[in-house]
């Protein structure tokens, strides 16, 4: 029988991530509009480019899912009606969504509807629940086994999809849903607007409990016991297709460009190495590599092989590991060789970056020949987004990105 090919879901938090993930091999994005979604700091979409990046993606034959997943108090269901108006002839593929109000206004725009992890779906019966709502896929509690999410395949009907996150941060609190930025910053976490308090600083004590003591590691700007290292499950590949997952979902909208075409990359490489000879599927050391040069945390599987232990947080720092840095993007490609790059962070004449292509290759450049849009040599390129020319020794292409290796 032939191996099921599992969806590769990416994050894009403005147009210009739409369209990397895109061409660096996504099979679909969610995005948010300015409201209703679960990360109104990202930079989100308006009506424009909402209708720019579905057009963009149809163009490659992808989808695009939008994002309605706050739990909405009553301020907000009083405007949903009309957002879900303005964008309901736009061709979303889908929205995502948690709240049963929210759900119910949903349906009647006749796009599939996902339930989102917020609504935090750990067993069969849930999801048969949602199903007979009417709901086309769940994107299933990050507190699952492999083992868990089995068992709800073989007990729903095969048309209702499971998706699963795969990749990137993962939040401390039940399915995402967590009071605390609410309680120490006023900023509700459950309506977009967290804080990331679980990344903070934190000291422990416990004055009327003697005898009773909580393991706490610390340094001498305090302790992170809240602080979770990322999800990475790209060696694993094999086991969440056997598991019936769906599609396979990465974590991101706050993250930058480069991190979602260096992940997107590496995760479409396994899923098609999986899918060209599942039975002799192995993992390629390579992936790792590259995942590595986008910024991240320590790597854990969280709850795919059992609960977590003490060595799935990260309790000397909240920092990122950043080996590499994004330093540009290919946004024109010229003719004998130049491009015009727009700058990311800041580089030098003589710099040797790596030049990371859609297909998942890459290969080293000197950058010798640095041009304003003037022709005037450059020596620096300082300034944010700055416009530049540059002459490549190999053929690139447009949303190509280079990255240069941070000095110690």
């Amino acid at each position: 029988m032939k191996t099921k090919r599992p969806e590769l879901v990416a994050p894009a938090g403005d147009l210009e991530k739409l369209k990397v993930a895109i061409v660096y091999g996504a099979d679909s994005v969610y995005i948010g509009g300015k409201e209703f979604g679960l990360r109104k700091y990202a930079g989100n979409f308006d009506f424009d480019s909402m209708k720019e990046g579905i057009e963009f993606a149809h163009r490659y034959g992808k989808k695009v899912y939008l994002t309605a997943n706050i739990f909405a108090r009553n301020e907000d269901i009083k405007k949903v009606d009309e957002f879900f108006d303005s964008i309901k002839d736009l061709g979303f593929d889908g929205i995502i969504v948690s709240d049963l109000g929210i759900f119910k206004k949903a349906k009647r725009l006749g796009i599939p509807i996902h339930i989102s992890t917020q609504a935090n779906t750990t067993n069969f019966e849930s999801a048969r629940f949602w199903y007979e709502l009417g709901a086309k896929r769940i994107v299933l509690a990050r507190e699952l086994s492999l083992e868990e999410i089995k068992e709800i395949r073989q007990n729903v009907p095969q048309d209702l999809e499971l998706e699963a996150f795969v990749h990137g941060a993962v939040c401390i609190s039940y399915s995402g849903r967590c009071f605390l930025s609410a309680y120490m910053t006023y900023r509700d976490a459950n309506r977009g607007e967290c804080a990331h308090p679980c990344r903070y600083k934190y000291y422990i004590m416990e004055e009327k409990r003697p005898g009773q003591y909580f393991e706490v590691f610390e340094d001498v700007d305090g302790t992170y016991i809240f602080n979770s290292k990322d999800l990475c499950m790209v060696e694993h590949i094999d086991k969440l297709v056997k598991a019936g997952i769906d599609a396979f979902k990465i974590e991101g909208r706050m993250k930058s460009s480069f991190y979602v075409g260096t992940v997107v990359s590496v995760y479409r490489k396994a899923i098609d190495r999986y899918l060209q000879d599942p039975e002799h599927f192995e993992v390629d050391p390579q992936w790792l590599e590259e995942i590595a040069k986008c910024s991240h945390r320590s790597y854990t599987t969280n709850f795919y092989f059992g609960k977590p232990s003490h060595n799935d947080y990260k309790f000397d720092s909240s920092k990122y590991i950043r080996e590499y840095e994004f330093i540009g993007i290919v946004k024109e490609v010229l003719e004998d060789g130049w491009a015009v790059v727009e700058q990311r962070n800041r580089f030098f004449r003589g710099d040797v970056a790596e030049v990371m292509l859609p297909d998942g290759t890459y290969f080293v450049q000197k950058l010798d020949n640095i041009f304003d849009l003037e022709g005037n040599p450059l020596d620096v390129v300082p300034h944010a987004q700055q416009l530049t020319k540059i002459k490549f020794d190999k053929p690139v292409v447009e949303f190509a990105m280079l990255r240069k290796k941070v000095e110690e």
